[in-house]
């Protein structure tokens, strides 16, 4: 897919940039190029200092020193609006759109003419859409799209406004695999076309695939820029983490470890229904196993999650039954679910998962006294530090300092805290929503460990992802869901992964 850049001159130019917060150095001194019509990867771990680097590009970060040259001349980037200005657009990882807005609004949002005809402006926005294959209604809000679509309207308007450069962060992570085509094909469209791309992801294939140019990034600083051919998977975690992550990532096919064997059944699912998004699915849930629940996204994996942990409800009439034990529950909020042991550990940190602008501490209280033992008794500053301390120190939550706020923390970091979050609350039954998406592979694994720890201590756990060899490393059992209801079971020790995307499309 790739081919060789159009020009060895730098469209664009960072040189010894840095950025300290509250002089702590989250990026020291680096230089980074891009030359046009190429697609320039940077990788690292969380924390390692690649957002901050883009998020300087963006304008929604401004660096304590260094200098940014665009077309051979310095430019100061102060603002989004700047960026723009210069042609650079930025595609986040979790989507930066107006909820109340239609797909066609946020398309336009901040470009609109003078005189606006809303009739042509969907017009224009179903074109854009269909050129890029994007199964997306210009007219739904957008508050009523999944993360995925949401990814694409992201993409689609960072297309529309023609940029020079496109940042983007992980664009694939919630992407099924024939829209992750279609995205490349896309990228490479526009590689074609002169458009110069820097590509953030934490799937290490996807960059060897796409990418004409590799950075490397560790603790804040720049390790290393080479050619893609330069490099394979073993040596771009070796350079990443400074240590051979292969064997300890995924390295564990499923029929060849010790499957868990299944205590007492925790969760009985009969019937469940919710209007033509779950349709009559039924499965059940044992201690001491992770159940590993795989699905294309619109299949209804993260909709029946969420019913039995009581964030959305099922029909009232004909949906079906829920059993906790032996017990039946219709649970109407969260705070029930969490009180009988049932936790949600959901997808969307950030629209879901914490207060970014509270500490640590803050946050982890907040999930303690939502726990089923809480007397919902203030805490002391002291106590709250406390349990920072057990738990980010449990978890390996890197953070700059002893009061940083979780907007300040990497995506990796922010997501271990949502997971203490969700531990705090002593569950016995814990339910992984796409746990380590936009997770570098440090922390992937230090999550997996986690994982398992918990089915061996006795929970009953659900890791729900879109991701192949994640199922097939940490399930006891596999179901497969399809159209809203699971359609099989499927050993692990029978599991490929052409069986399981094949009882997924089939």
């Amino acid at each position: 897919m790739t081919v060789p850049p159009r020009s060895e001159t730098p469209l664009l130019t960072m040189r010894n940039v840095t950025k300290e917060y509250r002089g702590v150095a989250a990026l020291k001194d680096i230089d980074f190029d891009l030359r046009r019509g190429e697609v320039h990867a940077i990788l690292g771990e969380n924390g390692a200092g690649k957002s901050t680097l883009v998020k300087i590009l963006s304008g929604a970060v401004t660096p304590s020193n260094g200098e940014i040259g665009l077309d051979g001349r310095r430019i100061h980037i102060a603002t989004p609006a700047d960026a723009r200005r210069y042609g650079i657009a930025m595609v986040y990882q979790e989507t930066n759109l107006v909820p109340a807005l239609t797909v066609a609004q946020n398309l336009y949002l901040g470009d609109e003419k003078f005189f606006n005809r809303l009739r042509g402006t969907y017009i224009e926005a179903q074109q854009l859409l269909q050129s890029l294959n994007f199964p997306v209604e210009p007219t739904a809000l957008v508050q009523s799209l999944g993360t995925a679509k949401r990814q694409m309207v992201e993409i689609a308007r960072a297309v529309r406004l023609e940029a020079k450069i496109i940042i983007f962060d992980e664009p694939t992570a919630t992407l099924t695999p024939e829209e992750k085509h279609h995205l490349f094909a896309l990228i490479d469209r526009l590689r074609s076309e002169g458009v110069s791309i820097i590509f953030i992801s934490h799937a290490v294939e996807e960059a060897l695939e796409i990418s004409d140019r590799i950075t490397i990034l560790r603790d804040g600083t720049r390790v290393v820029t080479d050619g893609a051919k330069a490099f394979s998977r073993e040596t771009i975690i070796r350079h990443m983490v400074g240590r051979t992550l292969t064997n300890e990532l995924y390295g564990r096919a499923a029929n060849t470890r010790k499957v868990r064997r299944p205590g007492e059944k925790v969760l009985s699912v009969q019937n469940l229904s919710m209007q033509n998004i779950v349709r009559n699915t039924s499965f059940s849930i044992f201690a001491g196993q992770v159940t590993g629940i795989f699905g294309l996204v619109g299949s209804g994996r993260t909709e029946t999650a969420k019913i039995v942990a009581g964030v959305i409800k099922r029909d009232l009439f004909h949906g079906g039954d829920v059993r906790l034990g032996s017990v039946a529950v219709r649970y109407r909020s969260p705070r029930k679910a969490v009180g009988d042991g049932v936790v949600y550990v959901t997808e969307d940190r950030k629209g879901d998962g914490f207060f970014e602008t509270m500490s640590i501490a803050e946050n982890l209280y907040i999930g303690q006294i939502s726990s089923r033992e809480s007397r919902g008794m203030l805490a002391s500053v002291s106590q709250m530090r406390a349990l920072a301390a057990v738990w980010t120190k449990k978890l390996n939550v890197r953070t700059l300092n002893d009061d940083a706020r979780v907007i300040e923390l990497s995506g990796g970091n922010q997501q271990k805290l949502v997971i203490a979050k969700a531990l705090v609350q002593k569950p016995r039954l814990v339910i992984f929503d796409e746990p380590t998406r936009g997770v570098d592979v440090g922390s992937i694994a230090e999550i997996h460990h986690l994982i398992g720890l918990l089915a061996d201590e006795g929970l009953a756990v659900i890791v729900i992802s879109s991701y192949l060899p994640e199922i097939l490393s940490l399930s006891d059992r596999i179901l497969v869901s399809r159209q809203g209801r699971i359609v099989e079971e499927i050993s692990p020790s029978e599991a490929t992964s052409e069986s399981v995307m094949f009882a997924a499309v089939h």
